[in-house]
C-alpha cells in the first residue's frame, strides 16, 4: 500500500513544481514586458539631444518605418524602434503628413510624432504686388523657389487677385494660379454685387478693366475712389478716359515695363488700349487690380473732377476744370524743373568733388 501512495505523491509534487515554474516566468515576463515598457516609455517622452531648432521632411507616401530610419540617421531621435512602438501604440502610424516641420530644440520622441500628425507644415510664400501684369504674376511664380511644375501659359489679364499667397514646399505652381483666380472670381463677384448705382459700367468685367486703369494711375490706396471718380465722371460726360497706362500696356502687352516716357507719335497713334485715341473704356484689363481698386470703381468718390496730374508728393492735384488743370500741370513742371536742377547739381557736385580728390592723390604722390 505504501509504495503507491508515495507514487502518487511524487506525481503530485511534479505537477506543482511545473507549475510553480511556469508561473515565475510567466511573472518574470510580464516584469520583463513591464520593465522594457517603463524604459520604452521613458525613452520615448524623455527629452531630445539636439541643441537647436531643425527643419525636418516627409515625403509624400513614405511609410512609418521610413521615416523613423531618417530621423534617426538625422538624430533626432535616439532609435527608430522605440519611435516606430511609441507611433503604432499611440496608432498614429497613418496619421502622420507629408511636408516640412520644423522640430524644436531637445524635442522628445513624443514632440516629434505630435509634430508631423498634427502640427503645421513650414510654409513657404509669394507676393503678387496689385498691378502685376499676368506676365509679371507667372513670371515671378515661376521663379520662386520651393513650388513644382511650371506655368507654361498666361492667364487673362485682370484674372488675378494680387496678394501674398503661403503654400508648403513643392506645391505645384499652377494650383497657386488657379487659387489666385478662384479669388478674384469671387471677389469681383462680391463687388459688384454691392456696387453703387448708376456707375456707367455694364458688367464685372468692365468693373475689372476701369480698375486696372485706376490701379495703374495711382500707388496711394486713400486716393484710388477720387481717381476712379475722375474716370466715371469722364465716362458718364462721353470725355475719353486719356490714361497714359493704357497706351503702356499696348506698347508692351505687359510684358514688363516701357522703362522711359511716353513719346508724342505714342499718344497720337492708334491703339485699341489707347484712351487718348478711343471712346470709353480699353477691350480688356491692363493689370490685375488689387481690392482697393476694385471697391473704388464700385464706390468712386463723390466729387466732381474731371482732372488729375502729380503734385510732387506721391499723390496727384485733382481739379474740375481745365483751366484749374493746366494751373495744376504748371505747378508739377515747375517741380520737375526744379528737381532735375538739383540732380544736375548734385552730380556736378559729386563730379568735382571726385576730380578734388584725384588731383590731391596725384599731387601727395609727387
Amino acid at each position: 500500500m505504501s509504495p503507491r501512495k508515495k507514487k502518487r505523491k511524487k506525481s503530485s509534487n511534479g505537477f506543482i513544481d511545473l507549475l510553480n515554474a511556469f508561473l515565475t516566468l510567466m511573472v518574470l515576463g510580464i516584469l520583463g514586458a513591464g520593465l522594457v515598457l517603463f524604459m520604452g516609455t521613458q525613452r520615448f517622452y524623455a527629452e531630445g539631444s539636439t541643441s537647436q531648432d531643425t527643419v525636418f521632411t516627409v515625403e509624400r507616401g513614405v511609410g512609418l518605418s521610413t521615416i523613423a530610419a531618417k530621423l534617426e540617421i538625422a538624430e533626432l531621435v535616439a532609435d527608430r524602434w522605440t519611435f516606430q512602438l511609441g507611433a503604432m501604440a499611440q496608432r498614429k502610424q497613418s496619421a502622420i503628413r507629408a511636408g516640412e516641420y520644423r522640430i524644436v530644440a531637445n524635442a522628445s520622441m513624443a514632440d516629434i510624432l505630435k509634430e508631423i500628425t498634427e502640427g503645421r507644415a513650414v510654409t513657404y510664400s509669394v507676393t503678387i504686388p496689385e498691378g502685376f501684369t499676368s506676365w509679371q504674376a507667372v513670371q515671378r511664380i515661376n521663379a520662386a523657389e520651393n513650388l513644382g511644375g511650371e506655368i507654361t501659359e498666361i492667364p487673362a489679364e485682370g484674372t488675378l487677385l494680387a496678394n501674398t499667397y503661403s503654400f508648403e514646399r513643392d506645391a505645384d505652381r499652377q494650383t497657386i494660379i488657379d487659387q489666385m483666380s478662384q479669388t478674384m472670381e469671387e471677389k469681383v463677384a462680391e463687388i459688384w454685387a454691392g456696387r453703387a448705382p448708376d456707375l456707367p459700367i455694364q458688367n464685372a468685367e468692365e468693373l475689372v478693366i476701369l480698375a486696372s486703369i485706376v490701379e495703374k494711375e495711382t500707388g496711394i490706396a486713400s486716393e484710388r475712389p477720387e481717381v476712379a471718380a475722375v474716370f466715371v465722371n469722364r465716362l458718364n460726360k462721353g470725355m475719353r478716359l486719356q490714361s497714359d497706362p493704357t497706351i503702356i500696356y499696348g506698347i508692351t502687352n505687359g510684358e514688363g515695363t516701357l522703362g522711359r516716357g511716353l513719346r508724342r507719335s505714342e499718344i497720337e497713334a492708334q491703339n485699341p488700349y489707347n484712351t487718348y485715341q478711343i471712346d470709353g473704356l480699353p477691350p480688356g484689363p491692363i493689370s490685375n487690380p488689387g481690392l482697393e481698386a476694385l471697391n473704388a470703381v464700385a464706390h468712386p468718390a463723390d466729387i466732381d473732377a474731371l482732372f488729375f496730374v502729380a503734385d510732387g508728393t506721391g499723390g496727384h492735384a485733382f481739379a474740375k476744370t481745365y483751366a484749374e488743370h493746366q494751373s495744376n500741370v504748371a505747378r508739377w513742371r515747375l517741380i520737375e524743373r526744379e528737381r532735375a536742377e538739383a540732380a544736375e547739381e548734385e552730380a556736378l557736385a559729386e563730379a568735382a568733388s571726385a576730380r578734388d580728390a584725384l588731383q590731391a592723390e596725384q599731387a601727395n604722390s609727387e
